[in-house]
C-alpha cells in the first residue's frame, strides 16, 4: 500500500512538525468519523496510562531501534486486526489524512513522521466506522495493557509493540507532547475517532493507544 521501497533510505523523520501544528492550531489528529448507530466501544479506566506525569516508559533492556522503512501492514491479534497500511500526509486543512473511507479495512501511516521501529513516535491512524458499519479500528478502545501491535515493514522486518495505555482525548484538548513526543525509544501511537457522536459534528474525541517496541523480527 505504501510507496515503492528499495531499501536505500536511511532518513529519520521527526514528529515535531505535526506536534507544532497541533499546538499552534489546536486541531485534532483525525477528522470526524461517519455514522454508526451504537458507537464504538470505549476504553476501560484500567487501560489508562498509570505513571506519574512527565515520566516516560523505558524497558529494562530496550530493543535496538530499526532503520527507516515504510509500514506495510498493522496487526492487533487481540482484535483480529490484520490490515494493509497506506502512506498518508496532511490535507490542506492541516489534518492527518485518513485512509479512503470506502475501504474499511485499511490503515494509514503518517509518512512524514517516524517509521514504526525507529527511535521516536510513529503514528498509525484508521477509521472507526464508515457508512456501511464498523471499520478497521472500531474495537480499538477495547485494547488492554500488555497486548501486542505488530507492524510488518517493507524491508521485511516486523516491529512488535506492547500496549501500555489507552486514552480518550477531546479533539480540542489533545496533550501533544505526551501523544507525539520522543521518549528516547521506539514507540507507536494507534489513533482513531471516539468519544461522543453527533450527526452535526461527528465524533468529539480521539482514542489513542500508547505502545512501545519490545522486539523485532
Amino acid at each position: 500500500m505504501g510507496d515503492e521501497y528499495n531499501g536505500s533510505e536511511s532518513r529519520r523523520y521527526s514528529p515535531w512538525g505535526v506536534l507544532a501544528l497541533v499546538m499552534l492550531t489546536g486541531i485534532a489528529l483525525m477528522k470526524n468519523g461517519v455514522d454508526v448507530a451504537l458507537g464504538p466501544p470505549q476504553p476501560a479506566a484500567a487501560a489508562a496510562i498509570s505513571r506519574p506525569e512527565g515520566e516516560t516508559f523505558a524497558p529494562l533492556v530496550p530493543p535496538k531501534s530499526l532503520p527507516f522503512a515504510p509500514a506495510e501492514r498493522v496487526r492487533i491479534p487481540s482484535l483480529g486486526v490484520n490490515a494493509p497500511v497506506m502512506n498518508v500526509d496532511l490535507d490542506p486543512a492541516g489534518w492527518i489524512e485518513a485512509p479512503p473511507a470506502q475501504d474499511p479495512n485499511v490503515a494509514g501511516w503518517y509518512q512524514n513522521g517516524v517509521a514504526p521501529g525507529q527511535r521516536g513516535t510513529a503514528i498509525i491512524v484508521g477509521h472507526v466506522d464508515n457508512r456501511s458499519g464498523p471499520a478497521v479500528f472500531y474495537r480499538l478502545g477495547t485494547v488492554r495493557k500488555g497486548q501486542r501491535v505488530e507492524v510488518p515493514r517493507l524491508d521485511g522486518k516486523t516491529a512488535v509493540f506492547e500496549v501500555y495505555g489507552v486514552e480518550v482525548y477531546a479533539k480540542e484538548n489533545i496533550p501533544a507532547a505526551q501523544v507525539y513526543g520522543d521518549t528516547g525509544h521506539a514507540e507507536l501511537r494507534v489513533i482513531t475517532c471516539g468519544g461522543g457522536y453527533s450527526k452535526a459534528h461527528g465524533y468529539d474525541a480521539n482514542v489513542v493507544v500508547f505502545a512501545r517496541m519490545v522486539a523485532s523480527r
